[in-house]
């Protein structure tokens, strides 16, 4: 994927003395009060900010937060937290700017914060004349928040479209050079884990994955849906019965390129579902009628670990079972501890899965960990996001 990376405008001097508009995620959880709770995509902002700062450009900062009405800024709304975070780990001040879209007074060597993009009349639905006059605020335009780049918005699309130059920002270089590596030039074979709780939601995923990938695996309520298709019964777990037909089909387009999706061969169940329900292991073949099924067994985990362990790139999306409680973990934390130990370039992304690598400690030994959710499964598709799109199209001029 081509596209102008903001580090080589900074690097040959490009960037010294310009506007600089950056769009970061900064879409941090807040308590209450109003504090943050958790500031990861803060801080994972920080480096395009000091990119810019060190080439010598006069530098803007704005990102959404929550979901606020447009055209009615409330105080809930504010990014005002942020710039204080923001203020801590860039050692300076971050002044935050509000009703900013006719004009942001900043010099270089300066950085501000502008206040909630998504305040801003015609933000969502990428209104021309709001796009033209975000492209007039500035001579470079970085993208850098993965998160957003599957949306058609004033700060994502429109202003890449006007300004001057439109480029990657290091965040999100970093996501298309693993999404390229992963997906467009995989080292074989390539396994991906695709697990949750509806087929319905990730269909369109596994069809997309049934074509390229050499391993599928499936975990969670997809698993059980995938079960019924085998001809298992799945007892009361959670399953989409209407899709098993479908589930056929991801089966099919496997088995007719010589692959497979491994059906589990055991499974954990209880009566309940509960954090204290008595867990069973039992063979697959074997379930009852008012057994939940909440996790693989160790003998299918261990199967799929040693499948991973021969991998060459593997991609993740979803805990196999209900890890968050203990005794229906074990499935989850055999595949995370696989996958932390196979020599695969590994990439996973989505909320269960982020949480399931920082419950385990397998951070630094995977590969890239995808900060974007929606954007993460819509590559997963296949699908080209707005913002790859756009950079690539002003990157060829």
């Amino acid at each position: 994927m081509n596209v102008i990376r903001f580090s080589d405008l900074c690097a040959n001097g490009s960037a010294k003395g310009k506007r600089v508009f950056i769009r970061a995620d900064l879409n941090v959880p807040q308590d209450d009060t109003g504090n943050i709770t958790e500031d990861t995509r803060v801080r994972a902002s920080v480096p395009a900010i000091e990119m810019a700062l060190k080439a010598g450009a006069a530098v803007m900062v704005t990102s959404h937060l929550g979901r606020p009405t447009e055209g009615e800024f409330k105080l809930a709304d504010s990014l005002a937290p942020v710039a204080k975070c923001l203020g801590e780990l860039l050692g300076r001040d971050v002044p935050l700017v509000a009703n900013w879209v006719d004009g942001v007074k900043v010099e270089p060597g300066q950085v501000v914060l502008l206040e909630n993009c998504r305040v801003n009349k015609g933000e969502k639905k990428n209104n021309d004349e709001l796009a033209r006059k975000l492209g007039a605020l500035c001579d470079i335009f970085v993208h850098d928040a993965f998160g957003t780049s599957h949306r058609v918005e004033g700060t994502t699309y429109g202003i890449a479209q006007y300004a001057p130059v439109a480029c990657a920002g290091p965040l999100l270089a970093a996501e298309i050079d693993a999404i390229t590596k992963a997906l467009a030039n995989p080292k074989r074979p390539l396994a991906a884990i695709v697990a949750g709780s509806k087929v319905s939601t990730k269909l369109t995923i596994l069809k997309s994955l049934a074509n390229n990938v050499d391993q599928l695996i499936v975990g969670g309520g997809i698993a059980n849906t995938f079960m019924l298709a085998a001809g298992l019964n799945i007892g009361k777990s959670l399953a989409e019965h209407d899709l098993v037909g479908e589930a056929k089909a991801v089966i099919d387009i496997m088995k007719a390129r010589g692959a497979e999706v491994p059906i589990p061969t055991d499974v954990v169940t209880a009566k309940t579902f509960a954090a204290d329900a008595v867990a069973t292991v039992k063979q697959a073949t074997d379930v009852d009628d008012d057994d939940m099924i909440l996790d693989i067994g160790p003998e299918t985990a261990a199967k799929l670990a040693a499948q991973l362990m021969k991998a060459g790139t593997i991609v993740w999306n979803g805990p196999v079972g209900v890890f968050e409680f203990a005794a229906f973990e074990n499935g989850t934390k055999t595949i995370a501890h696989a996958i932390a130990e196979s020599s695969a370039f590994s990439i996973a992304g989505g909320g269960d899965t982020l949480a399931a690598i920082a419950k385990y400690g397998i951070e630094k030994q995977v590969g890239y960990i995808s900060t974007g959710g929606g954007a993460f499964l819509e590559v997963l598709e296949g699908k080209t996001l707005p913002a790859f799109e756009i950079l690539t199209k002003r990157a060829a001029g």
